[in-house]
C-alpha cells in the first residue's frame, strides 16, 4: 500500500469546456504511445479526415488527392516527430506522450466531428518530494534545511500561486491565505527559522504541486491528500464522492492501486454505468455497487485482498479528484487462557493467552483492571501470538486478555478461582 505514494502517479488532466461538449476520454501514461481510433475499418476513396489539437490543425488524409500531411511543428513543435497516421483506417497515434499533449483532440471526416478527451499520467519528476496525509491532519513541507542561511526571500507557491513568503530582510512573514477561493484560511503556518511550511486541518482541496523558491533554487512537492476507511472483513465500505448530484456531462472514474486500474465508471452523457468487476484476478466480482446520483462507490462482502488505495476522477467542466485508503482486517477470534502447569508453583498460578487461529495487525495484551501489563503485537499471519501471566493464588485483582486491531476487540476475562485449580500434584 505505502508503495503507491513513494511510487506516486499524478494524473495531469486539464479543465475542458468547449461548447458543453465532451468526447470519448482517453489516459495514457506520461511517454508512452496512444491510439485515437476513427473506427472506420477502411477509408473510401473521396474521404477527407482532419485531426486538431483544440483548434489547430495538426494532421490530414485526402484520399482525393492520395496525401497524408502531418502539422508536428505547430504549437510548438509539441508534437515533433511524435505523429502517425493510419492510412488505411486515419486513426492518429502519438508516440511519448508528455502532459503538453492533454487537450480535447477533434476527428472530422468529411462533415462528421468526433471528440476524444486525452489525459497524461506522470510520476514524480526527479527531485520532486512526494508527500502524503491523512485528510484531516497537518503536514508538514521541508527539506533538510536545519536554518536559513544567507537567504533573503523564501516564497512557496500551490500550483503556481504564491500562498506564502518570508522576507528576511525585513523579518517579515506574510501569508497569502485568502487565495483560490480560501481554501487556505487559517491553515498556514510558516517556520522563520526553517522556511518549513505547515498545512493544518487538510483537505482533498489542498493535493497538489508546492514548489519552495529559495533565492535562485526550487523545491517541488507533490503532496496527497487521502481520506482514511476501515472496515471488517465481510462487511461493506462506501467510498463517498463529493457530489450530491451528478449533472447531465459528468463523467467519472475509480481507480484503484498502484496499476491506476479502472473498476467502475459513470458516464451520465451516454447514461452508461460500467463495472469492470473481472479486472484484477476477478477480487470485484458482484461486490461493486456504483450509485447513479452521486457517484460513491461501495464494495461489498469485502476481503484483505481489497485493501488498498482508490481514487475518485471527475470529468467535465473542472476535473477533480478524491483519493481513498481502505484497510481491510479480520475478524478476530477470542483469545484462549490457559493453566501453563509446568511454571506454576506452590504460590503462583502461571497462565498463558494465546490465539486459536492467527490473525494480523492485532496486538494481544493482558489487562490488570484498565492497566496494560503486557502487549505482543503482530503485523502479518505467520507469527503465533502468545503472552504469559503469572498471578497469586490469593490474587482479588480483575484480570483480562484482550485482543484488538483499530477497529474492534475481543475480551477474554480471567477467572482464577477455577482456572487456577486445575492441576494436579501442585
Amino acid at each position: 500500500m505505502k508503495k503507491m505514494f513513494l511510487k506516486l502517479v499524478l494524473l495531469c488532466l486539464c479543465l475542458w469546456r468547449l461548447d458543453g461538449v465532451f468526447g470519448e476520454l482517453v489516459i495514457v501514461k506520461d511517454g508512452d504511445s496512444v491510439t485515437l481510433n476513427s473506427d472506420l475499418t477502411e477509408m473510401k476513396d473521396d474521404d477527407v479526415i482532419q485531426w486538431k489539437f483544440k483548434n489547430t490543425l495538426i494532421a490530414e488524409i485526402n484520399k482525393r488527392a492520395d496525401r497524408i500531411t502531418v502539422y508536428d511543428d505547430v504549437l510548438d513543435g509539441r508534437f515533433r516527430d511524435r505523429l502517425k497516421l493510419d492510412n488505411q483506417t486515419g486513426s492518429l497515434t502519438i508516440t511519448n506522450t508528455t502532459t503538453e499533449h492533454v487537450a480535447v483532440y477533434y476527428l472530422q471526416i468529411n462533415s462528421e466531428i468526433k471528440r476524444f478527451r486525452l489525459g497524461v499520467q506522470r510520476e514524480l519528476l526527479d527531485g520532486e518530494r512526494a508527500v502524503s496525509v491523512k485528510e484531516g491532519d497537518s503536514v508538514t513541507l521541508n527539506y533538510d534545511l536545519p536554518e536559513i542561511k544567507n537567504v533573503f526571500v523564501i516564497q512557496w507557491m500551490f500550483k503556481n500561486t504564491l500562498i506564502a513568503q518570508i522576507i528576511k530582510l525585513l523579518d517579515r512573514i506574510i501569508v497569502d491565505d485568502d487565495v483560490l477561493d480560501g481554501r487556505f484560511r487559517d491553515r498556514l503556518k510558516l517556520d522563520n527559522q526553517t522556511g518549513s511550511l505547515t498545512i493544518t486541518n487538510t483537505t482533498t482541496e489542498h493535493e497538489g504541486d508546492y514548489t519552495r523558491l529559495i533565492n535562485s533554487m526550487s523545491t517541488d512537492f507533490y503532496l496527497h491528500v487521502f481520506v482514511e476507511m476501515s472496515v471488517m472483513e465481510g462487511d461493506s465500505v462506501s467510498l463517498n464522492s463529493p457530489l450530491t448530484e451528478m449533472k447531465d456531462d459528468d463523467v467519472i472514474q475509480w481507480r484503484i492501486g498502484d496499476e491506476n486500474t479502472v473498476i467502475a465508471e459513470i458516464n451520465k452523457r451516454s447514461d452508461r454505468i460500467t463495472v469492470y468487476d473481472d479486472v484484477l484476478d476477478g477480487r470485484f466480482r458482484d461486490r461493486l455497487k456504483l450509485d447513479n446520483q452521486t457517484g460513491s462507490l461501495t464494495i461489498t462482502n469485502t476481503t484483505t485482498e481489497h485493501a488498498g488505495d482508490y481514487k475518485l476522477l471527475k470529468f467535465s467542466e473542472r476535473f477533480s479528484s478524491k483519493s481513498f485508503r481502505v484497510s481491510v482486517y479480520a475478524r478476530l477470534p477470542v483469545p484462549v487462557i490457559s493453566r501453563d502447569c509446568l511454571s506454576s508453583s506452590s504460590s503462583s498460578c502461571s497462565l498463558v493467552c494465546s490465539l486459536v487461529v492467527n490473525v494480523s495487525h492485532v496486538t494481544l495484551s493482558w489487562y490488570k483492571g484498565i492497566s496494560v501489563l503486557s502487549s505482543i503485537s503482530a503485523s502479518d499471519l505467520s507469527i503465533s501470538l502468545s503472552l504469559p501471566l503469572e498471578v497469586e493464588y490469593q490474587d482479588k485483582n480483575t484480570y483480562s486478555c484482550v485482543l484488538n486491531n483499530p477497529i474492534s476487540n475481543q475480551t477474554t476475562h480471567l477467572d482464577i478461582n477455577t482456572l487456577c485449580h486445575t492441576c494436579a500434584g501442585i
